[in-house]
């Protein structure tokens, strides 16, 4: 899906988020918080949605389903790998709580 669209797209642009005035440009970050909060009143969602959250998700997925540090490192851009760290301890912390 992903792929279909940035190759339907006219501009040159990397980003995947992209505002629709001319020049294409990379959406702002405070711009897409918008969006998503948009999207979460229209669905009538009432949980608190956030960029950060669906990059956490994410993560936290791709831990779940045994995916290496070093490939989570990677998709998310973190430069250290403590950096992704951080995620593998906040998993374990929920999955104790879910569990005990």
């Amino acid at each position: 899906m992903v792929e279909e669209v940035l190759s339907n797209r006219e501009d040159s642009c990397k980003a995947l988020f992209v505002t629709d005035t001319k020049p294409v440009k990379r959406m702002a970050f405070p711009t897409l918080r918008w969006v998503l909060k948009t999207l979460a009143d229209r669905g009538e969602i009432e949980a608190s949605v956030y960029p950060h959250l669906f990059r956490h998700t994410y993560a936290c997925q791709l831990l779940d389903n045994g995916a290496p540090l070093d490939f989570i490192q990677g998709m998310l851009g973190h430069e250290k790998a403590s950096t992704t760290q951080i995620y593998v301890q906040l998993r374990g912390v929920a999955l104790y709580r879910r569990y005990f």
